[in-house]
């Protein structure tokens, strides 16, 4: 997961948080909201994981050192995490709460909903904490927020272009993708775990060559 580039930096995040899962993840909404209201839910849930995002990064070190964490067990433990998710995807297992609003869905069941796969992804996150605190200046730390700013904006004007298409689409299509996704990022979870072992030395279940 370790860059030493911008543009290394973004296919990283890209990875990661790209329009794939996003417009997953709104596709799931789009059954539930109007036009309107999954624009505004895009905007803001963007704006918050831009906010925590740059919060992180430029804080990555501090963090790490405040709560005693080592980057191995940061991808561990982002790595368990993200798998667990991925199995409620596979299993068609809803994470989070249900709540909403009175009469429907609202903006605020809607940005919950998000907050898991999105707003504070623990791939993302992880990955986020992991490339900034690399290199102990501002200016690589400037680099890796700016490549996930980029991600998250490329992230927003999908799902603003895409957002009549989602609405379309039927249930049986997203719960089909979703599940088929979900099995991949299932891989992903385990593959960051066993980076995490490798890097705690447990080389034997390293999936590095």
């Amino acid at each position: 997961m370790i860059t030493l580039t911008y543009s290394a930096a973004f296919v990283t995040f890209f990875s990661v948080i790209g329009p794939p899962k996003v417009l997953l993840a709104f596709a799931g909404l789009a059954q539930h909201h109007p036009r309107k209201d999954l624009r505004t839910i895009a905007l803001l849930s963007s704006a918050g994981a831009v906010v925590i995002g740059v919060a992180a990064g430029f804080t990555s070190p501090w963090l790490l050192e405040l709560f005693h964490i080592s980057t191995p067990a940061l991808a561990l433990a982002g790595g368990i995490i993200f798998f667990l998710y991925a199995v409620g995807l596979v299993l068609g297992l809803h994470i989070g709460s249900d709540s909403r609003g009175q009469d429907g869905p609202d903006l605020t069941s809607g940005l919950r909903e998000l907050l898991m796969p999105y707003v504070v992804s623990p791939l993302a996150m992880t990955a986020v904490l992991i490339e900034a605190s690399e290199r102990n200046d501002w200016s690589w730390r400037s680099t890796v927020v700016a490549a996930f700013i980029s991600v998250i904006a490329v992230d927003l004007a999908c799902v603003l272009l895409l957002s009549g298409l989602l609405q379309k689409a039927h249930t049986a299509i997203v719960e089909l993708v979703a599940r088929l996704i979900g099995l991949l990022l299932a891989a992903v979870g385990v593959d960051l775990v066993l980076d995490g072992l490798f890097d705690l030395g447990v080389t034997t279940l390293s999936t590095r060559k």
